[in-house]
Parts: C-alpha cells; structure tokens; sequence
C-alpha cells in the first residue's frame, strides 16, 4: 500500500503526483490542508510523519519518505519504467544529458520554488509586515529571474525536443509543470519563456499530467 499525503495546489505533491501516473503506480491520497485552521502539516500527527511539516510525505510499507525529489528517485529506481533520466550507458554525452536534466530540474526546485513558497510568503506578510502587493511583487520578481535562467537552459539547446529532453517526458518535465502553473496563478509573465511554454503545452497532452493537477484532486477548492 502506498499512500501520498499532500495537498491539491502544492507544488511538490504535484510533481510526486505526477511521477506516480506516469509509473503507473497505484496509491491512496492523504490529504494535508495547508492553510486551514493554521495548517494541518503542523499538527502533532502530521508532525509525527514528517519533521519539516511539509508535503509531500509517501507512505510505502510503514516506511515514510519526504521531499519530493527523493521520493521521484525512489519511484524510478523501484518502478524503472519509464524513466525519468536519460539512458546512462558509459559514453560521456550520455553522462553530462543526465546532469542537465538534473540541473534543469534542481534549478526550479531548488533554486526557483523555495522563494515563493508557502512558509516563505506567510513569514513576510505575517513576521515581516510586507503587505499582499508587495508580497505579489517578491513572488513574480524571483518566479520570472529563474524561469529566465531555465528558458536559457532549455531553449535552442539541441537535446530539447518536445519536452525538456527528448520526446518522452521527464524530471525536469516533473517540476517545470508545476511551476508553471503557480506561475501564472500569481500572473506572471511568461512572454520571455516560450520554450517553457511550448513544453508545457506538450506535457498538458498527456493524462499523467492532466490527471496530476491541482484542479483535477479531490480536496481541490
């Protein structure tokens, strides 16, 4: 039995969820509301599962895993088809395409969504007294930096094919979607991003990713 304890518009279960559909992994939600009644991630039970009183959190066997890169590495060394990287065979260019999906994707989840998380923007409206349009400003000035970088990245680069590399989707795939969507719930502006915008395109064809999305979930409100 697995189950994902997460929450519809977070971006980390998003990413988890998607990677479940396309291993074709069965599994049982959990859900964790993140801002009702001060959130439940926060709550000694939760707690209990995951210290950091994030999500997602993936139960399999008794075993708890969290952060959601972890957890998309679990899934594809357990579940190998498809995979998520690039073929490693000993030639080199095969090696360094591995490190650039990882880059692409450590770029967006490390770099990239840690700023405009929830815990960051509720600590500068509620610690810092930062009012809700300054908070936007904050959130659409970081968003807009990196997806610059990672359009750089991405676009003109010749392993880019109709997703981030190649034709089959992939991690950098995972957590570009994502993002994209928080992207442009906060109304950002993606007219330097078309590369990412076309590869996003591409990834909404597709019923892994559909069937991942924030509206798509149960608790979605």
């Amino acid at each position: 039995m697995i189950t994902l304890h997460g929450y519809y518009r977070s971006s980390a279960a998003y990413r988890v969820r998607i990677a479940l559909n396309l291993k074709g992994v069965a599994y049982a939600d959990a859900f964790v509301h993140l801002t009702r009644d001060g959130g439940a991630q926060h709550g000694a039970a939760y707690m209990a599962l995951n210290p950091q009183a994030q999500v997602p959190s993936l139960v399999v066997d008794g075993h708890t895993l969290t952060q959601s890169l972890a957890i998309i590495d679990y899934l594809d060394e357990t579940h190998p088809e498809p995979p998520l990287l690039p073929a490693s065979p000993p030639a080199r260019r095969s090696r360094s395409a591995r490190a650039r999906v990882r880059a692409i994707a450590l770029a967006i989840a490390c770099d990239i969504h840690p700023l405009n998380n929830l815990r960051v923007l509720a600590y500068l409206t509620g610690e810092l007294g930062i009012d809700e349009d300054a908070r936007h400003a904050w959130y659409r000035h970081w968003v807009e930096h990196g997806l610059g970088a990672v359009e750089a990245m991405v676009a003109g680069n010749p392993d880019r094919g109709r997703f981030c590399h190649g034709d089959t989707p992939g991690l950098a795939d995972l957590c570009l979607v994502p993002q994209l969507f928080n992207a442009r719930r906060f109304d950002c502006d993606l007219a330097a991003c078309p590369a990412l915008v076309a590869i996003d395109a591409a990834c909404q064809q597709l019923a892994a990713f559909g069937d991942a999305a924030p509206e798509s979930q149960p608790d979605a409100e």
